[in-house]
């Protein structure tokens, strides 16, 4: 099992924030989103969708994609690590390929 993937609101607090010494509310209004839902995502109990890593690229003269990414990671991490009840699909013939 690979290192779980750090949550993009921590690196967003501990590489970001407290360096700038910006508190929650500081922070929240530079990037025009609520203290509740900034506080949720340095606390990682939410995600960062496309919007938020816009605002945070944009504050932070940084790529939005890579926020995303960070996301992505952390998401696809924690779906490799859940038990799925699925059946593979049957091997496709060769037959079928060629059409």
């Amino acid at each position: 099992m690979k290192r779980k993937p750090t949550h993009p609101g921590v690196v967003l607090k501990e590489d970001i924030l407290e360096p700038l010494g910006l508190s929650v509310t500081q922070a929240a209004e530079y990037l025009d989103i609520s203290r509740k839902t900034l506080s949720a995502i340095i606390n990682e109990r939410q995600t960062i969708t496309s919007n938020i890593a816009m605002r945070i690229g944009i504050a932070t003269k940084t790529s939005p994609q890579s926020w995303l990414n960070m996301q992505d990671k952390l998401n696809l991490w924690k779906e490799e690590n859940k038990d799925y009840n699925i059946v593979p699909f049957p091997q496709i013939s060769e037959e079928l390929m060629e059409m």
